[in-house]
């Protein structure tokens, strides 16, 4: 059936549920399994704030003058369904994901008698890269991508993969995901979080010393320490330990202030998300910002962060989707950040009255801005009956000496 049958022609009395175990299997790469960066709470955060930001941009096919060009199977294919099995959002998000956690995200462009019929993505754990180091001039790539599925393996050429690479690809060829190179920083801050949990599963309680008379040999030291321990861990007993006569429980004052946990905790946090390109407002920290300048956070987040991905994006697409012919013609993929870059009410509302007022909009495109729908004759440029061209600023306020004394001839008259 091949590696892509089980996606187009899968039957219906095969298996209809998905174990633990294998859902687990898809997100493994190099025998670890991804819940365990997953579960980092600021990690997991970035992850979804990168691919939920590209996932909800729409994507268009423009032509040279800027113009919206709809009638185009590839761009159907991208906009509406890639594939018979997830929507243009579900495949953006996916991909990102991939590109972010896994340093590459890999798209198998399915082809039949030369017409674009699917975008299929793939997990990026099973894919390799071959490079062809020789001078052998009989062959046409200069790579090929390796890809094994069910024990068996397939070879693809460049212009059949698309490839979004992440992090930093330090040799242009694959990229390397921030957990890799922050995998230092990433598990100092789950073993803060474990540590934390820890202490809530113990009722907050700190370590403790067990003080007494006289010498108790390793196995009655391990059982009384174990007893003691299950009664601290017990839920039922209300935090009543029962000492033995001659002994003293002396705990361990231990204060998260002390150690400054929190400060530490936070840096990390913010570490991560520096490293990842989110801004600490989208971890919900606004100490050093408010709720009412996110739209200018937003602007920030954009040039900084998301510029450099969508551009990735576009020129993949656009040299692994369109022919040469078309982008001579000036197609090309462009996406929407419009949705992104608006304010409140009241910003959009001044931007769009400047912007029609001052002939760059048309009032329906200030309405398609909205959300609303066209009018008629609203696709016209609107501008001041009092302005005038360049070349003719000046001429209301010349006198026409010679009509000027005819008129004062009449006049004495």
């Amino acid at each position: 059936m091949g590696i892509f049958g089980r996606f187009f022609n899968k039957e219906t009395d095969s298996q209809t549920t998905v174990s633990l175990s294998e859902i687990n299997e898809y997100f493994k790469r190099k025998g670890e399994g991804v819940g365990s960066d997953l579960s980092e709470i600021t990690y997991f955060t970035c992850l979804k704030v990168l691919s939920e930001s590209l996932g909800k941009l729409s994507i268009h096919l423009k032509d040279a003058d800027g113009n919206k060009v709809k009638d185009n199977d590839v761009l159907e294919l991208l906009a509406l369904r890639p594939n018979p099995f997830m929507s243009s959002v579900t495949f953006k998000t996916l991909m990102e994901f991939n590109r972010n956690h896994y340093g590459n995200a890999y798209a198998y462009l399915r082809y039949e008698r030369g017409k674009l019929k699917s975008i299929v993505p793939l997990k990026p754990q099973n894919m390799s890269i071959l490079v062809n180091n020789t001078r052998d001039i009989t062959v046409d790539f200069s790579h090929v991508y390796q890809y094994s599925e069910s024990g068996k393996v397939y070879y693809f050429k460049p212009g059949e993969i698309l490839h979004m690479k992440g992090g930093l690809a330090t040799d242009g060829l694959v990229g390397k995901s921030v957990r890799e190179t922050l995998a230092g920083t990433l598990s100092g801050s789950k073993e803060a979080q474990r540590y934390l949990n820890n202490l809530y599963k113990n009722g907050l309680t700190a370590n403790a010393i067990i003080k007494y008379v006289g010498d108790l040999n390793r196995d009655k030291k391990e059982k009384l320490v174990k007893e003691i321990a299950d009664f601290a861990s017990n839920d039922t007993n209300e935090r009543i330990i029962p000492i033995p006569l001659g002994m003293d429980l002396v705990p361990l004052d231990l204060k998260l202030t002390d150690s400054q946990f929190y400060e530490l905790k936070k840096y990390s946090a913010l570490q991560i998300a520096s490293a990842m390109g989110v801004k600490p407002n989208h971890l919900n920290d606004y100490e050093k910002s408010s709720y009412a300048n996110s739209e200018a956070q937003n602007l920030t987040y954009y040039v900084d962060t998301l510029l450099y991905i969508l551009t990735q994006y576009e020129e993949e697409f656009n040299y692994k989707l369109l022919t040469r012919d078309e982008r001579k013609e000036g197609l090309h993929f462009e996406f929407n950040v419009a949705t992104i870059l608006r304010g409140d009410i009241k910003s959009q509302a001044e931007f769009l009255a400047k912007l029609t007022t001052g002939s760059v909009y048309t009032i329906n495109e200030a309405r398609s801005y909205l959300g609303m729908p066209r009018i008629d004759e609203g696709d016209v440029v609107m501008v001041n009956g009092s302005y005038v061209d360049l070349s003719d600023i000046g001429l209301a306020y010349k006198k026409d000496d010679s009509e000027g004394g005819e008129k004062s001839d009449k006049s004495t008259e």
